[in-house]
């Protein structure tokens, strides 16, 4: 028998157009005083971070997933520190390639796995994903030659195609957004984590000896088993939105809703638009944010699968280039946080701290450049810089989820996005000529470039966002009154699956 309340639900929802997953109870939250809804918010978000994120004492999932994913992107890069190179004939141009392919993957599936994530519960999707990943992480053991480990390594990128627009997704879903940056960059601080553990790992394995797997295939497979195990604890315990997360009551789940219907973009909705996808191919902030993510997936390609053959190239031996990339993950684990904790904090800096931590990264390559292989120890601290520019990618994640309202057009934005970053990450995998070892001078020049292009990229997004909420402020004039029901249609604009243009109540983050 369906109740009273839900009835009166079912009806306002029909009245007033809703089709976010979350109407009906984005609906029940007018059954609550302001005061009743305030006084739960601080349970509400203490729960959500004891599960979906790393502030209280209990496992959370999105940390580790997102630490997992890395290592298996950084297992390449671990493995060419020993024999996988000569045992699989990848000298010369091969090893960019098994390197670049992963990413031909990645791009191929990024925007129909964008499609998935919104038509499907994205809980049950990302669990499915790590276990199609881990099992195929696995099967690299068995590759025998270029043609295997080509196939596997395009299969995994369309494997992890989908895994880091999910999580966006689930932050979104969860947080408001001020609390959207400091989570954000903390789950992302985790690649430091997994730099290093996949450090330690692998300079373990590399003593392994007499076994009938050598160092290389150990890696694969040791961290394949452990995305195994993870894979089946997410799918057990990961919601796919407030309304299926086990850890609420009802009226929690209520609270859950209305603390982020602030952002102006509901929860989730299905139903998929072709208008909203000329849009987001329209917008001009999603374009220069797409092209912030293809300039940081050259540099990310670039760092992630040349790190140990840029420090061999300085002088160390195979074993101690592996565990020489340890500090490079502590020094993202702590940065990639505090630029959470500085745009969390701080009002309308999120562009701007993209663009001043941009300078870190930036001075370490300028070094590596202009220093003398005599200064080895030099080379090495400035290789380490490196690891930050994974606090320009989660900020500018950032950015596009909270500043492209309607799904469809969500969607396809996220889609472009990694389309492009996956393709920066292409050819980031090709800029390091083996012939130019141990400098590689092209490299280098290739991606100060790009962090150039991201510094004045993102100060053009800074000050085309702020003309446009001044020019919306202007349209709406001053009456506070006015303002207040201005705030209350963009909220009720956001279920409605309203867009950023369409929604015209709706203002930027800067």
């Amino acid at each position: 028998m369906t109740s009273p309340v839900a009835e009166t639900t079912i009806e306002a929802k029909e009245a007033e157009g809703l089709r976010d997953v979350a109407a009906d109870l984005y609906l029940e939250t007018r059954q609550y005083s302001r005061q009743e809804l305030e006084a739960e918010r601080a349970v509400v978000r203490k729960k959500l971070d004891r599960i979906i994120m790393p502030m209280q004492v209990l496992p959370n999932h999105i940390c580790v997933t997102y630490c997992l994913q890395f290592l298996d992107k950084l297992s390449l890069n671990y493995a060419s520190a020993y024999t996988f190179i000569p045992d699989l004939g990848l000298e010369g141009h091969r090893y960019s390639w098994v390197a670049a392919i992963f990413n031909f993957g990645y791009l191929f599936w990024a925007l129909p796995a964008n499609f998935l994530i919104q038509r499907l519960p994205i809980g049950k999707l990302t669990g499915t994903m790590i276990f199609i990943w881990s099992v195929l992480l696995c099967c690299h053991v068995a590759a025998k030659n270029y043609a295997g480990i080509l196939v596997l390594r395009f299969l995994l990128g369309m494997g992890e195609a989908g895994i880091s627009p999910s999580i966006m997704n689930i932050v979104a879903m969860f947080y408001s957004r001020s609390e959207q940056p400091l989570r954000m960059c903390i789950f992302l601080g985790f690649n430091g984590a997994s730099t290093v553990v996949g450090s330690l790992l692998g300079y373990g394995l590399g003593h392994i000896k007499g076994t009938a797997l050598v160092s290389w295939q150990w890696i694969f497979l040791v961290i394949g088993l452990m995305n195994f195990v993870w894979s089946i604890v997410f799918l057990l315990f990961m919601p796919d939105n407030a309304t299926n997360a086990w850890f609420l009551n009802h009226k929690q789940k209520v609270v859950a809703v209305d603390r982020i219907s602030g952002n102006m973009v509901g929860v989730k909705t299905k139903q998929y638009k072709p208008k909203q996808v000329v849009e987001a191919l329209l917008d001009v902030k999603v374009w220069i944010l797409v092209l912030i993510g293809m300039a940081t997936g050259v540099i990310n390609g670039g760092v992630s699968n040349f790190g140990s053959s840029l420090i061999r190239g300085f002088g160390f031996s195979s074993l101690n280039s592996t565990l020489l990339q340890l500090p490079n993950g502590v020094i993202e684990f702590l940065i990639v946080p505090t630029c959470g904790l500085v745009a969390t904090y701080i009002k309308d800096v999120r562009c701007l701290t993209l663009m001043t931590v941009c300078l870190i990264p930036l001075g370490g390559l300028l070094g590596i450049r202009l220093t003398s292989l005599k200064h080895r120890w030099s080379l090495v601290g400035s290789s380490w810089l490196q690891g930050i520019v994974g606090a320009p990618i989660i900020l500018c994640w950032n950015l596009l989820s909270t500043n492209i309202a309607g799904h469809t057009k969500r969607s396809v934005s996220n889609g472009l996005w990694f389309v492009f970053y996956a393709a920066g990450n292409i050819v980031g995998s090709n800029i390091f000529d083996t012939r130019q070892a141990p400098r590689y001078f092209s490299a280098l020049t290739g991606m100060i470039v790009c962090y150039c292009a991201t510094i004045l990229l993102g100060g053009f997004l800074w000050a085309y966002m702020v003309w446009e909420n001044r020019r919306r402020d202007r349209l709406l004039g001053s009456n506070e009154e006015t303002i207040r029901d201005a705030e209350e249609q963009a909220i009720l604009d956001g279920f409605k699956d309203r867009t950023d243009s369409e929604n015209q109540n709706f203002r930027f983050s800067l």
